[in-house]
């Protein structure tokens, strides 16, 4: 109810603005401990990835890309939080504006581009919040890399998270670094999901502990594509796969004010596209790879939807910009 108050003062500012003073408002109401006093569904355990997650929902990446609100965002009640997209060297990302609302849809536009100060920065802050809850680190490419380079980034990263990390999610499908999902192709992905495996083997054994790796894929997949990746993901044992991305597609948005806008579209407009991405792996896979969940969850029963398809976790983060914190009791609540 208070979010819905708040929500029109903060849609008339810019939304990099409104993001900004959202996350700094968290901050807070962190350090007041107002955030612990906040009614939270209690949620059933589950146990994926060898992980054990105090419920099935979860913060998407892209939120709190530096990790610098990790605590705040703790306090709203998800099972688990993930980070970044983070690259090895800071970068600026894509000139502004770069962030664009669609009310009517509810849905966002974004070409951010992996904007971020870089993974030193980002281990600093997680070091630093002391979270000991389940934390997932994104990993990206830097803009000025090209791809048949692209797997010395993702190692790089991977070096630098991996002692900090429950889990390492390696992103090629944002569609804001140009020529990134390229990266999704057969023998592109092949070769970079051998590299990942084999630096993972190489990490568990010099510190003691496997890190789980997941691949996050894009919307925008036919289902020869789907199947292609389900068999590297298996044939890779990769430990779990997130779906999905942002979407390049318009047609549900078409002639809406911020539609023609370049970018990544997310929001409701891309749930139906999502679920299905989730329910064709989920028939590749057979069970052997679990699939998280994103895109367009705006209820309980979205939520759902996504683990009825074959999900076994749920993240959300444009849903949270048109509905709230509320959002993730309702999803917690609705998951058992």
């Amino acid at each position: 109810m208070l979010y819905s108050l708040l929500r029109p003062a903060l849609f008339s500012l810019d939304p990099e603005d409104a993001h900004r003073l959202t996350l700094a408002s968290l901050d807070v109401a962190h350090r007041l401990g107002l955030l612990k006093r906040l009614p939270r569904a209690s949620g059933k355990p589950v146990r994926v990835m060898g992980l054990d997650f105090p419920n099935v929902v979860g913060l998407a990446a892209g939120l709190d890309k530096d990790g610098a609100h990790i605590n705040a965002l703790a306090d709203l009640g998800f099972g688990f939080i993930e980070i970044g997209t983070v690259t090895p060297r800071p970068q600026p990302g894509n000139p502004t504006p770069r962030l664009f609302r669609l009310p009517d849809a509810e849905a966002i536009i974004n070409r951010m581009g992996f904007n971020n100060l870089g993974v030193d920065n980002l281990v600093r802050n997680v070091q630093a919040s002391g979270y000991t809850g389940v934390l997932g680190i994104n990993i990206g490419k830097n803009k000025d890399t090209p791809n048949e380079h692209a797997v010395d980034d993702y190692l790089a990263c991977l070096d630098k998270v991996y002692p900090h990390a429950r889990y390492v999610t390696v992103n090629i499908s944002s569609p804001n670094t140009q020529n990134l999902r390229e990266l999704q192709k057969d023998e592109a992905l092949d070769a970079l999901l051998s590299a990942i495996k084999l630096r993972q083997s190489e990490l568990a054994q010099q510190h003691g502990k496997y890190v789980p790796i997941a691949l996050k894929i894009a919307p925008d997949l036919d289902e020869a594509q789907i199947a292609a990746i389900a068999a590297l993901l298996m044939m890779h044992r990769i430990d779990a796969v997130i779906a999905t991305n942002t979407t390049l597609a318009r047609d549900a948005v078409a002639g809406l004010p911020n539609a023609a806008e370049a970018g990544g579209l997310s929001g409701a407009p891309v749930r139906a596209a999502s679920t299905q991405v989730i329910r064709t792996l989920a028939h590749h896979l057979k069970n052997e790879v679990p699939i998280i969940g994103v895109g367009g969850i705006m209820s309980g029963q979205n939520a759902a939807d996504k683990i009825a398809a074959g999900a076994s976790l749920v993240q959300l983060y444009t849903g949270l910009i048109y509905r709230g914190p509320d959002l993730i009791n309702a999803c917690v609540k609705q998951l058992g």
